[in-house]
């Protein structure tokens, strides 16, 4: 057979090698390796910590990462760990010189940003204490509610790539509230603030009437809380008059806030459904009742069509979250950030990654819940949020975390606003480039028809007086070969 002279041999792509990665508890690879950890090395690629991975791996010789990697039990073939891992230059940031992340959320003063989100990563003492010692900061506990609680099963659905398994950007629940009984749950809070006095907890509860809502708000304070949730968002409840359909009621989160407000002396934040058209209006209506913070957002009502995350033979709507969510809750925080009063925001959606968690602070979040990540990858990503956040801090010499929020703000305008005089042209890297096409099939057939495909060398080449600046082309290239040029004045 003859070789194809035009292909070329491209680097290891560190990120989607490590997305291979299984991550699994104690993995063999570091055990076969002795005198590092290149799981955890991997990892912290995996959670976009490319360059700190060095500091698991400083002293392995090439024979260790060997062992490692013949070690490495994925199911299709093994993580080229060496060749991963010695491709990373050593980190161009002083880790010595990590600032704190403390910062202050409804008066209350937080050792980090992370939080637990009120959901099935917090539904007892064991959970939220394993989650502490690995270093969150904080925890909205699982919504209280004074009704029984039956669940269904099979009770989750995840939207994966193909037939993979493993790793979903859409996960799908039709979870409700907390299945114990109030008393327990509540000791639980009391025991947790007790044990963990530095820890921030917070009780999520849902009434279904004043009294309700009055009654679990003063059972949180006396518990001990540093605050409590008023989840107006779940959208799977059973029960009528609770969940997102009073989230979507001005008038009933309002009377329902004031209510709590009247009851309580610690912090009020309602939690908004984003099942509705203008998240404003009600956010609004919390704030004139005197809410302290808003949380934004919870899950988004969806179906999922996957036979096995049937119940019986039946289906419902539920809620929907995950990485595929994020650009929707940042639209409402980002929503809720611009309002006059400005309030205080806890961000929640799809954060995975430090940099998704980032994104939520510079919209203006002082803190950000998560929820979906934990239950796909454990409490364990708080390494690589903190780690990750911690460097990027370093790198902008940035000292306090309070200057990072909402400093994107000023950026957004209406879209009538918005430059539409230049242009920047896709810039295209010969020495990159695989010569796959897909630049021209996607622009020919989805864009402005300005990307000729010389076959001989299999190379692109733009036609200027075509190309619209569209950028269609750099976002499917599947190697980032495709970069973008200076911007200039559009010729008339």
């Amino acid at each position: 057979m003859m070789m194809n002279t035009n292909c070329k041999k491209s680097k290891v792509n560190i990120y989607e090698e490590a997305s291979r990665c299984l991550l699994c508890l104690d993995a063999p690879c570091t055990k076969a390796c002795m005198t590092g950890d290149p799981a955890r090395a991997i990892r912290a690629i995996r959670f976009d910590n490319h360059k700190p991975a060095l500091r698991w791996i400083r002293n392995c010789s090439d024979e260790d990462l060997e062992r490692a990697e013949q070690a490495c039990i994925h199911h299709n073939w093994p993580i080229r760990l060496k060749e991963v891992l010695r491709s990373i230059h050593d980190d161009d940031v002083d880790d010595s010189h990590y600032p704190a992340l403390d910062i202050t959320f409804c008066g209350i003063k937080c050792e980090n940003p992370f939080f637990l989100a009120s959901s099935a990563v917090c539904t007892n003492y064991e959970m939220v204490a394993r989650a502490f010692d690995a270093g969150w900061a904080g925890v909205f506990y699982k919504t209280i509610c004074m009704q029984e609680i039956k669940e269904v099963s099979p009770r989750f659905d995840a939207m994966h790539n193909n037939a993979t398994h493993g790793d979903f950007y859409g996960f799908r629940n039709m979870e409700q509230l907390s299945e114990n009984p109030v008393e327990e749950d509540f000791d639980i809070l009391r025991r947790l603030k007790h044990d963990y006095p530095t820890k921030v907890v917070i009780a999520s509860i849902m009434g279904q009437t004043e009294e309700e809502w009055g009654k679990l708000a003063r059972m949180a304070e006396e518990a001990g809380c540093d605050a409590v949730e008023l989840n107006f968002s779940c959208p799977q409840m059973k029960h009528k008059g609770m969940g997102s359909d009073v989230g979507q009621s001005a008038e009933l989160v309002k009377a329902y806030t004031a209510c709590v407000k009247s009851c309580v002396k610690i912090p009020v934040i309602p939690k908004m459904t984003p099942n509705i058209t203008h998240i404003v209006e009600p956010a609004q209506a919390c704030i004139e009742a005197g809410a302290d913070a808003i949380s934004a957002i919870n899950t988004i009502k969806s179906v999922t069509m996957a036979s096995d995350a049937e119940v019986t033979g039946r289906r419902t709507i539920s809620g929907y979250s995950g990485r595929a969510v994020r650009p929707i809750a940042l639209r409402h925080v980002l929503e809720l950030a611009q309002m006059p009063e400005k309030p205080v925001i806890s961000g929640i959606g799809g954060i995975e990654t430090w940099r998704d968690a980032l994104e939520f602070i510079q919209l203006g979040c002082s803190n950000v819940q998560v929820c979906t990540a934990v239950m796909q990858y454990g409490y364990r990503i708080i390494d690589d949020l903190i780690l990750g956040l911690q460097r990027f801090m370093a790198k902008r010499g940035v000292t306090e975390l309070q200057q990072l929020v909402g400093e994107h703000l000023p950026n957004f305008l209406n879209p009538d606003h918005l430059d539409r005089d230049t242009i920047t042209y896709p810039k295209f890297d010969k020495d990159v480039c695989i010569g796959c096409g897909r630049c021209e099939v996607s622009c020919s057939d989805g864009g402005h028809q300005a990307i000729v495909f010389d076959r001989e060398p299999r190379l692109p080449r733009l036609v200027g007086s075509k190309c619209v600046g569209c950028h269609l082309c750099r976002l499917v290239c599947p190697v980032g070969a495709i970069g973008v040029l200076k911007r200039i004045t559009k010729k008339i």
